[in-house]
């Protein structure tokens, strides 16, 4: 008996690839399960189904398709759940930028083409094996997961989803400058990454369509799939590195993640109406709160906690920083930060001690946010800095 799979060159390098994320989402789904992190969860999802994307080409370049019995495995289960891809991608997005996020019943709305799908493929195996016992919707003898209007579909959706995932994340990343003074620690700029690479697969399947003349024919295809296959590599491998991160830093989750993301996300706050009088005002009552309290030393200081010191809402005080200052929360703490710094350098401190723990007693919670933060306030670097001063 001839061994069911043949190793040839194309069929053994997607063969690495397929394992690879099998490996890779059975890591993530035990990471997931260990540390009840969802979006773990979904990535592992997401690595799985794009093994399955690849595994009919796989198999077909290993004469799956030349073959009675293996031919019909190709047939008749739906390995491509490209009406998936789309959503598992969405959640994964929203439940890695809220570890609080719970699938609703109208959620369940963006998984009803994939269930059509596989209900189209049960009727399918019903039809063709078990009420004609003959190929009525193959008798084309083409697998229905290769279909040029599926796989047209599939690009849409994932396109579709792709697009929402990028404002979701935009709209995160521009409220969260706005609610606390450590947006840095909780940008995931690994999100970004993640759907970036994706989109350049996106890209090249529709070029693939646009250039490529004969892109429904089985072997026109091959480079597709290898790049593909290499981009999944790069998402699960450095998927896999930020949830180990994330698993060690915890309380930036708990105690951050938590309890912004819910209100920057999902709430739409009623409008404040605030004039320029209570915008000077306010400003003063800030200013002196800085001053007096130094609350910018506090690493976790947020745009709520400054609201409760002056017994007001955060909406006035976010309007009345970004109206009277003309910055986000966020730099606006940083400027404080900077300054005092750059006080405590002119004093000599940084001959006592190091510049990072100089950076940690003014609020700064890490040395790449302060190095950021100092470039865009003063022009130069830490060290830069230091060296002007002493020249």
């Amino acid at each position: 008996m001839d061994f069911p799979f043949a190793f040839g060159q194309k069929s053994s390098l997607l063969l690495i690839f397929f394992f690879h994320g099998i490996v890779f989402s059975f890591l993530l789904a035990r990471k997931g399960i260990l540390y009840k992190n969802k979006a773990s969860k979904w990535l592992s999802f997401f690595l799985f189904l794009c093994a399955l994307y690849i595994s009919p080409y796989m198999l077909g370049y290993a004469n799956w398709y030349s073959n009675k019995i293996t031919r019909e495995i190709l047939f008749f289960v739906p390995f491509m759940q490209v009406l998936l891809i789309g959503p598992v991608i969405y959640f994964y997005t929203k439940t890695l930028l809220n570890n609080q996020f719970k699938i609703a019943k109208k959620d369940w709305i963006h998984f009803i083409p994939a269930i059509l799908y596989l209900l189209y493929s049960l009727i399918v195996f019903i039809t063709d094996k078990l009420i004609l016992d003959e190929f009525y919707f193959y008798a084309d003898g083409r697998d229905k997961d290769l279909a040029n209007w599926y796989q047209i579909v599939g690009v849409i959706s994932m396109s579709f989803y792709l697009i929402f995932s990028l404002k979701h994340y935009a709209n995160y990343k521009k409220l969260v400058f706005e609610k606390v003074s450590f947006a840095d620690s909780i940008l995931f700029q690994w999100i970004q990454n993640f759907l970036i690479a994706f989109l350049s697969i996106l890209i090249l399947r529709v070029l693939l369509f646009i250039l490529n003349p004969e892109w429904g024919e089985f072997g026109s295809q091959f480079w597709h799939y290898i790049v593909f296959s290499i981009v999944v590599f790069y998402i699960s491998i450095n998927g896999y590195a930020n949830a180990v991160k994330m698993s060690f830093l915890g309380d930036i989750n708990s105690e951050s993640v938590a309890i912004f993301s819910e209100s920057i996300i999902e709430e739409k706050p009623k409008q404040e109406t605030i004039n320029q009088k209570e915008i000077e005002f306010w400003k003063q009552k800030i200013l002196q709160l800085i001053e007096k309290e130094k609350i910018y030393t506090n690493a976790k200081l947020t745009l709520s906690d400054v609201s409760k010191l002056l017994e007001t809402t955060p909406k006035t005080i976010s309007k009345s920083i970004n109206s009277g200052f003309e910055m986000n929360f966020n730099d606006f703490i940083n400027k404080f930060r900077i300054e005092a710094v750059k006080e405590k350098l002119e004093k000599g401190e940084h001959k006592k001690s190091t510049l990072l723990c100089i950076a940690f007693d003014c609020g700064f919670n890490s040395k790449a946010t302060f190095n950021r933060a100092f470039k865009k306030s003063t022009g130069l670097s830490p060290k830069d800095y230091l060296q002007n001063m002493s020249s």
